[in-house]
């Protein structure tokens, strides 16, 4: 979340900043805030002249107590006193936990730079690579090409409903490959560390990343009997997670890390799962939007200094998954309203889909710098010795079904088959091909 000070510093300046995202506006309820604010400084100010005259009157007392003198009327003006501040603690609380629910709600301030605009119309393309290939047949969609080499969304539609997908044979190996060979990628060559994270996480670590509160009804979750095992604390409450940037993230949560550990690079494969992927009425057939899917995750918890280095390079990672799967894609920079929550700012890698003759979003990278670690509360020691807040940013390193879409449209051949590219062929035992 942001820096409340930054909100009591120049309350107008952040407002503008939030109004360059995507409606609805407003963020932030600024009357609320403006009276909650009024409110904490008047009680702090009257804590203050409380404590202030109850010492005097304890110095009075003491002095009084020396002479022998009568100390009832002090000794009850320091009791009223006592009951006062503990009625101002307690609202005190109360406005405390008030202001954090509204911060909670805020987005992240987009950094200077990044363009403004509405929607993803306002995004702006920094590169492109690979030319798209001319086929001298009409390309056919991944569905077509996917059923025939296991693809079956009858059956996934069976076992869960709509937007979920059942895989055997050709396809369900060219899935798992496609995950293992972008895992030591990563790993072997950009020197992240693999991870294996819990799929259902703790309400608070969905807070921590900025799906909670304001997210949940995109989110799958799970209500926990009191006979699970777990003693009479399980939390009754939990979620499926939608990324395992979750996850990772959350490693660091409520540290206080070595200046010398960072950067942390940290990956992993898991399913993801977004309730919101049938709502927008997109993508109805096959298996770009679905409510289940997987993804190679990375994550990197930085030193401050370093986040806008981090980020490129990030990008430079999900860059050479796609080159090597011989993928044509582009980069483009997301404008201000086109940003995830806690973003601050954001490049996607669009591969590049000729069944549908446009680019599609394969990756999503940002920088978050100090929003996720204020609500987790991850720090490390800064050169002064003092704790200081880390910066972190996840990317996808890619999506693994958009991939296995992207590698069976891209790499077809007019016969029905689709070359393996070679970079791939090692996790499928050498094949080159695969034929319905």
């Amino acid at each position: 979340m942001l820096d409340i000070n930054l909100l009591r510093r120049d309350l107008p300046a952040v407002i503008a900043r939030l109004e360059t995202r995507k409606a609805p506006q407003p963020f932030l309820d600024v009357d609320r805030f403006t009276a909650l604010e009024a409110e904490r400084k008047t009680i702090q100010t009257r804590t203050e002249e409380l404590q202030a005259r109850r010492n005097a009157l304890s110095k009075q007392i003491g002095q009084l107590k020396a002479k022998g003198r009568d100390t009832a009327p002090q000794m009850a003006e320091v009791g009223g006193i006592g009951d006062e501040l503990k009625a101002g603690a307690e609202r005190l609380e109360a406005l405390q936990a008030e202001l954090h629910a509204l911060l909670m709600a805020i987005p992240n301030l987009p950094q200077p730079g990044v363009p403004v605009g509405a929607d993803e119309t306002g995004n702006v393309e920094v590169r492109r690579w690979g030319t798209p290939h001319a086929f001298d047949f009409a390309p056919r969609d991944h569905v077509d090409l996917g059923m025939p080499l296991g693809l079956d969304f009858e059956t996934g539609a069976k076992l869960a409903g709509s937007r979920f997908t059942f895989m055997r044979g050709p396809a369900a190996r060219l899935h798992r490959a496609l995950a293992q060979f972008m895992l030591d990628l990563h790993t072997l060559q950009h020197g992240y560390t693999e991870c294996y994270t819990p799929y259902i996480v703790n309400r608070e670590i969905l807070e921590g990343t900025g799906q909670l509160p304001k997210f949940r009804e995109d989110m799958f979750w799970v209500f926990r009997g009191r006979d699970a095992g777990d003693g009479d604390d399980a939390p009754a409450e939990q979620y499926l997670i939608s990324t395992s940037e979750i996850s990772l993230t959350n490693t660091v949560r409520e540290q206080i890390l070595d200046a010398a550990a960072l950067p942390i690079r940290l990956a992993a494969h898991s399913p993801c799962f977004r309730s919101e992927a049938g709502s927008a009425g997109r993508d109805t057939r096959g298996m770009i939007r679905q409510h289940q899917f997987d993804k190679v995750e990375m994550v990197q918890i930085v030193h401050p200094e370093t986040s806008d280095e981090a980020l490129e390079q990030m990008v430079g990672h999900a860059e050479a998954v796609l080159q090597a799967l011989e993928l044509p894609y582009r980069v483009i920079t997301l404008c201000t309203g086109d940003m995830g929550f806690g973003a601050a700012r954001t490049y996607d890698l669009e591969v590049w889909l000729p069944a549908q003759g446009t680019y599609r979003e394969i990756s999503s990278c940002s920088n978050c710098e100090a929003f996720q670690a204020r609500r987790m509360q991850a720090r490390f020691r800064n050169a002064a010795g003092k704790p200081e807040l880390v910066h972190t940013l996840n990317g996808s390193g890619v999506a693994v079904g958009r991939a296995l879409v992207a590698v069976l449209e891209n790499h077809q051949q007019a016969d029905g088959s689709v070359a393996i590219p070679a970079a791939l062929r090692p996790y499928l035992a050498g094949v080159e091909a695969l034929r319905p």
